[in-house]
């Protein structure tokens, strides 16, 4: 029998309750804690999980991290709560001995994602980026085929969502760049991810053009207009020569393939499609000849389907968690990974607001 693994929660929104659904399926894991200090929210979890058949009776709630720190009676813990309270939060389970799930961006400031970074290094616990773009099946299958050379040598990268606009969250506070770091750190930070993940190199210069042009216009929250990018263009040159490229809208849900992934290397391109959940190979076949693409699909558990809005990849990316909690398998995105993806999606940010290329040396990169 697998070890159990005793989980707290730390934020009980959307996404919060996204893990539930994953935990309530992953073998060895049971919920012992949640912690909210939004009350209605809390309840809302609780309601997912009876829905869910979890055991609720003897979960403990609380309003903050360090109250659930405190107490005792888990071993890991997953944190979903804004992304601006990640520093505040992480603090008091990195003083319990914890393991941790922080969910992206690390952070909203380099400072405090850099001070996660040494936290964890000297935590000796686990401490892994929710990062759950790389666990699609289709975009992990994807991945391996570059990493393979099935399309040669990699020369161009090619990152396309186009999506809904930001949802509703509790106080409205994902309108605001104070509070999320940004589009670019807070939405993109997932493809910043994928960039470094796929070319494996490190970013040197980040080009990004941008503005809020269809969402969120008419809307004031305490007089304020929300001040978040809606679609951007960003370029990013990679030390070993790659060029990769995202781009960005959030004003196109009615696209039939909300993310697109292009990789082209000197004898091939291959392509990702999500939800289709295809993937199309087409070799180079020369001037005027016949072309020779090949489509397959790949295929997601159903129960990961249904259990969330990211294509499976957060059931797959629990299953790894735990086998890293247990020490079957090493930390498979780490801190300074999240630290990279807002460093990158910072980078993005200046380069917007400034109107110039920024290279990631300025960051200290």
């Amino acid at each position: 029998m697998q070890q159990q693994i005793r989980y707290g929660l730390v934020g009980t929104g959307m996404m919060g309750v996204e893990h539930l659904h994953n935990l309530a399926i992953t073998p060895g894991c049971v919920v012992t804690a949640i912690a909210d200090p939004v009350a209605s929210s809390r309840e809302g979890a609780l309601a997912a999980m009876r829905k869910l058949g979890m055991p609720v009776a003897t979960v403990a709630t609380y309003q903050t991290a360090a109250e659930l720190a405190a107490a005792g009676g888990v071993d890991a813990v997953v944190v979903a709560s804004p992304n601006f309270t990640h520093r505040e939060v992480l603090e008091p389970l990195f003083d319990a001995g914890l393991y941790v799930l922080c969910e992206k961006p690390l952070a909203t400031r380099l400072e405090d994602a850099r001070w996660v970074v040494e936290r964890a290094a000297s935590s000796g616990r686990v401490c892994w980026t929710a990062m759950e773009y790389r666990y699609m099946p289709p975009v992990a299958e994807f991945i391996r085929q570059v990493h393979s050379g099935r399309v040669g040598q990699l020369r161009m990268l090619s990152l396309r969502e186009h999506r809904f606009p930001f949802l509703v969250k509790v106080g409205d506070w994902n309108r605001f760049a104070a509070n999320t770091g940004g589009t670019m750190v807070e939405k993109c930070c997932h493809f910043f991810d994928l960039m470094r993940l796929i070319v494996r190199s490190e970013p040197v210069r980040v080009y990004c053009s941008g503005a809020m042009d269809v969402n969120h216009l008419d809307e004031r929250y305490d007089g304020k207009q929300p001040d978040i990018l809606d679609n951007s263009f960003t370029t990013v040159d990679f030390a070993n020569g790659v060029r990769a490229m995202l781009d960005l809208c959030m004003f196109a849900d009615g696209a039939a393939n909300q993310e697109e992934l292009t990789a082209t290397g000197d004898t091939a391109r291959l392509d990702c499609f999500i939800p289709s959940g295809d993937l199309v190979f087409s070799p180079r076949t020369g001037f005027m000849n016949p072309k020779t693409p090949e489509r397959v699909h790949v295929p997601v558990d159903a129960a990961a389907l249904q259990a969330g809005s990211h294509h499976g990849a957060t059931w797959y990316q629990h299953q790894a968690f735990a086998a890293a909690v247990r020490g079957e398998i090493p930390v498979e995105v780490t801190a300074m990974d999240g630290l990279l993806a807002v460093a990158m999606g910072t980078a993005a940010e200046m380069s917007v607001r400034e109107r110039r290329v920024v290279a990631m040396s300025e960051l200290g990169f």
